[in-house]
């Protein structure tokens, strides 16, 4: 069992790493959404930065002088991580007859070191006929900025 719970761990682990080394580890807190469900792996991350919660695509908004790349090439490079570490989490679940979650949803305190994960194991998305994953993450992000999680 812990040998599972390792493994898991390790992979969410780097799924922060990535997203941590996009803002060069300034970042106060990390947000990660990932979904897997009928072979689809939509993910998404976003920030707290300077007080200021920020999509990934606007974080030199947070900064009055440092300013990161985030072309969507680089942005790309660690939504691909995030989905090749949620396909190894799928192997991992498979390899040990657990059930994979449908849903993540992760932070990471970058100061205190604290981590929090949500898991769901129903489908999300898949069977609504009007909201995708990227509506459910874009949600999740409005949600987190207006009550300050």
């Amino acid at each position: 069992m812990k040998e599972f719970e390792d493994k898991f761990s390790e992979l969410q682990a780097d799924m922060i790493s990535i997203c941590m080394e996009y803002v060069e580890d300034r970042a106060d807190k990390v947000y990660v959404y990932a979904s897997r469900e009928e072979g689809v792996t939509p993910s998404d991350f976003f920030y707290l930065i300077n007080d200021k919660y920020v999509e990934r695509h606007k974080v030199n908004d947070a900064w009055e002088k440092e300013k990161y790349d985030v072309s969507t090439k680089r942005q790309l490079m660690v939504l691909n991580i995030i989905n090749d570490d949620v396909e190894k989490i799928e192997e991992l679940c498979r390899a040990y007859k657990r059930d994979m979650p449908t849903e993540m949803k992760l932070i990471y305190h970058a100061r205190s070191g604290r981590f929090k994960a949500e898991y769901k194991y129903d489908f999300v998305h898949t069977h609504d006929d009007i909201k995708t994953a990227s509506d459910i993450a874009d949600e999740w992000f409005e949600e987190v900025k207006n009550n300050k999680l």
